[in-house]
């Protein structure tokens, strides 16, 4: 039964005749877990509490940042260094009082995915890399969960509901993980801030009617989204046998923020750690070290003796045949935020007949980390 509170905060869906307190009572007795209380997960958050499913759990490892606080609307700069997942059980409690909240503050992986999954009716994919959504799929497959996905990209977003009564998964969208140093993190290629907002709210929304079985579910269908223009795409896609053949769960090896994501070596572009850059530097007083970040990025941090050049201009240049200041006969270090950037910076270098390259593969988040002495303000 909803006790008189309930009654009075919910009064907006008991009024609707298509929802009514057979849909609501419905949710009281589900229960959602959010994997990521990032962009995407605070806005889901707020209205699944709001809605009132009983049960919400909340897994999140990771510490409010004031970089967060341009899309992450539900923290605020007083809580800048507060666990995510308690900070956000505390603000929705207050939200809405008569259901649980349940703060995981742990990484979601293999080893504790089934014991998560095992206490919550539907999952949502709040992450912000691939591995940790293949890590999903295949929980979700292995222990028979639907799950909400949205994902986002600079100005465009995508939402669809997996694993909902065998219809399509994450695998038959994408079959294969692709390589984490060919895709730019969210941190390397940013994201409007709004845009999380709107994508977490569909998430919502398609948690709601899945838990309170009112309207269409978004399976078999992929919504694209263009902020820019407004514009709205939908697909449909077909279920895959084969993306079902699940028999173990992979290890996520990368976050949005992560300085360990695993490189691939190529054979005229090396990928060098901090401490093997460290002995160039040491060995050659005049190395060729490139930074291809934004001026406001550099003017945060920099590698000392490293000269400037974004990664847009350097392309330019090169596709336009405009002579380059480095000498192709040197050692050229190419340097970004996290490694992808500069990757993508060797590239057009080797295109243009440079043979000595060497991309920092975990770029300045790595070398601050190790070596936050030798990091210098502009």
């Amino acid at each position: 039964m909803l006790s008189k509170g309930e009654i009075e905060q919910y009064r907006r869906h008991l009024s609707l005749q298509a929802f009514g307190e057979t849909a609501q009572k419905k949710l009281k007795k589900s229960s959602v877990l959010m994997i990521g209380a990032g962009g995407l997960g605070c806005p889901a958050l707020q209205y699944l509490t709001a809605a009132g499913v009983g049960k919400i759990g909340i897994v999140d490892d990771d510490h409010i940042d004031a970089s967060n606080l341009q899309r992450q609307v539900l923290f605020s700069y007083e809580e800048i260094g507060e666990p995510k997942a308690r900070i956000a059980c505390k603000k929705l409690s207050r939200l809405n009082p008569h259901i649980e909240l349940v703060a995981h503050q742990e990484r979601f992986s293999d080893k504790n995915a089934e014991s998560l999954l095992d206490a919550y009716d539907l999952i949502i994919d709040g992450t912000d890399n691939f591995s940790s959504r293949y890590l999903i799929n295949d929980a979700c497959i292995l222990f028979d969960r639907p799950f909400i996905h949205g994902s986002i990209n600079q100005f465009e977003g995508m939402v669809t509901v997996f694993n909902y009564r065998d219809g399509p998964t994450y695998r038959c969208l994408f079959p294969e993980c692709p390589d984490p140093s060919s895709v730019p993190t969210c941190a390397e290629a940013g994201v409007l801030g709004v845009l999380p907002g709107i994508i977490g709210c569909w998430q919502a929304l398609e948690a709601i009617k899945v838990l309170s079985g009112v309207g269409e579910v978004l399976s078999g269908k992929v919504l694209l989204y263009d902020a820019l223009s407004q514009k709205l795409n939908r697909f449909t896609l077909q279920a895959s046998p084969d993306s079902r053949k699940i028999s173990s769960l992979p290890n996520p090896v990368e976050s949005c923020t992560s300085a360990k994501t695993p490189v691939i070596q190529s054979e005229l572009i090396r990928e060098i750690s901090e401490a093997e850059l460290k002995e160039m530097m040491d060995l050659q007083p005049d190395l060729q070290l490139l930074d291809v970040r934004e001026e406001w990025e550099r003017a945060e941090l920099k590698i000392s003796s490293s000269v400037h050049l974004a990664l847009g201009e350097l392309i330019e240049m090169v596709s336009l045949s405009i002579p380059l200041s480095f000498d192709p006969k040197r050692d050229l270090v190419v340097y970004c935020k996290a490694g992808v950037r500069s990757r993508t910076a060797c590239q057009a270098l080797q295109s243009a007949g440079f043979p000595k390259l060497y991309n920092l593969a975990h770029g300045m988040d790595g070398w601050c980390q190790r070596y936050p002495e030798l990091s210098l303000c502009d």
